[in-house]
């Protein structure tokens, strides 16, 4: 048995807060500039500023962009990992904490309100927790920060259960064209298909912390379990279909800003759960081309 202390996790989630606020992860990098270098006139130059403010932020450790966000955290918790609460409550009173610190040592601005009320929490919490108990004794943080200008494009709609690739295709492009300008294009578009509209609503947020150029092996002729097989050809119809939709997306000419061009879209991941036969959950979550996401294990 591992023993973990508080403040460890709290140092860990305000340092990984101010991180992702502050500086992108490469693989999103290098696909801005190779987006670059496909455009030409107004997109081209839309995205030359988006590379300046990239190195600004990274350079003077502050946020890339004002609206710095809800924090969406993504917990992976080995069974072998004792955490010693200390003067803490709950293990979710833990991860609150190091998102307030976060949020007040990286001068970070602060837009959570109530529903109902609007009266803001001043802190930019509560952040929303997702927990996975896993094997092992460690602790994998993942931490998402969503503006909402692409927040608010989010969509689920619970299609017929003989429902095609087409008719989720007609989903995801109709959610995009009607996203439009919205959520600050070149967009990342995260998809999630299955489960229940709750499951398929998180898978689609959980698909935008994939790497974004990320490309899956492809299988070794061996001999495999059937299940083993099921999975790998589910993965391959994932692939091509993430490929297929990036295609058509980027057909649409929304473009950087909104102002037309090549790249409407750097990347679109999809990730899949068994559903209820009788319905197809689908969810669409896009970020903006500051997906801002890290991850630590402990």
């Amino acid at each position: 048995m591992r023993r973990i202390s508080a403040e460890k996790i709290i140092a860990a989630v305000s340092e990984l807060c101010i991180d992702s606020n502050c500086q992108l992860n490469e693989d999103l990098i290098v696909l801005l500039k190779k987006s670059q270098q496909r455009e030409k006139g107004r997109a081209k130059r839309v995205i030359a500023s988006i590379l300046e403010n990239i190195k600004i932020a990274e350079r003077e450790r502050i946020p890339i962009c004002q609206d710095t966000g809800m924090v969406k955290i993504f917990l992976e918790v080995g069974y072998n990992l004792k955490i010693n609460f200390g003067k803490f409550s709950s293990f979710s009173d833990i991860i609150q904490e190091g998102v307030r610190r976060g949020y007040k040592d990286g001068y970070l601005r602060k837009s959570i309100v109530n529903s109902l009320s609007r009266i803001n929490t001043k802190d930019n919490t509560p952040a929303v927790i997702h927990e996975k108990i896993v094997a092992g004794n460690h602790l994998k943080i993942k931490v998402l920060i969503k503006g909402f200008g692409a927040e608010n494009m989010a969509k689920v709609r619970m299609l017929p259960p003989d429902s095609k690739e087409k008719e989720i295709k007609m989903f995801v492009i109709d959610s995009i064209k009607e996203a439009s300008s919205n959520p600050c294009p070149p967009v990342i578009v995260g998809i999630g298909i299955g489960g229940t509209a709750e499951k398929a609503a998180s898978l689609a947020e959980e698909a935008l912390l994939e790497p974004v150029n990320e490309v899956i092996a492809k299988p070794k002729a061996v001999a495999i379990s059937r299940s083993h097989s099921e999975a790998l050809a589910e993965e391959s119809l994932i692939e091509k279909f993430e490929k297929e939709l990036l295609r058509e997306i980027n057909k649409l000419n929304i473009g950087p800003a909104g102002l037309g061009g090549k790249t409407t879209a750097l990347s679109v991941r999809i990730k899949t759960f068994p559903t209820h036969i009788a319905g197809l959950p689908v969810a669409v979550n896009i970020s903006c081309w500051a997906n801002r996401h890290k991850e630590i294990t402990l």
